[in-house]
């Protein structure tokens, strides 16, 4: 499944840029994320706690950034995980890419998403759904976690 999705964040791309590239940092906005670990320079090992309907999801797993262009604002990421209760997993590979918008800098996130075992049986519309969904969430976490703070 080929996931294109978009947000706009209200701050500079060059501040955007550089959270997005913290990716423990960037990974407490993720939601769901229960912990992250770095495990080398580029690799992270962390559980994802997710819920698809009635089923609650708990992904244990690799993240890795094979790929940061800052020069063209781009990056490439991959994630590998499974839920061992369920026999399912998931790899994804995503590309993000920063352009300037009104009021900020537009967050582009394309997915290529691979939905293994059982919990592939949920079909495409629910995961599709559920995406977007975590994407709105994700958004709204990083507007809070990059907003001015009061002195």
């Amino acid at each position: 499944m080929i996931f294109s999705q978009e947000c706009v964040i209200p701050v500079d791309r060059e501040r955007l840029w550089n959270f997005l590239m913290d990716v423990p940092r960037v990974a407490r906005c993720v939601p769901g994320v229960e912990h992250i670990e770095a495990v080398d320079a580029g690799g992270y090992k962390g559980r994802l706690g997710v819920r698809i309907g009635p089923i609650r999801l708990s992904l244990d797993g690799t993240v890795a950034v094979e790929d940061e262009d800052h020069a063209a604002w781009r990056a490439r990421m991959r994630a590998d995980a499974k839920d061992r209760r369920l026999g399912g997993g998931i790899r994804a590979r995503m590309s993000l890419a920063l352009t300037p918008a009104d009021h900020g800098t537009r967050l582009s996130i394309e997915t290529d998403l691979a939905v293994l075992g059982k919990i592939g049986e949920f079909g495409q519309p629910v995961i599709r759904k559920k995406a977007d969904a975590l994407l709105e969430e994700f958004a709204r976490n990083l507007r809070e976690a990059l907003a001015p703070t009061s002195p």
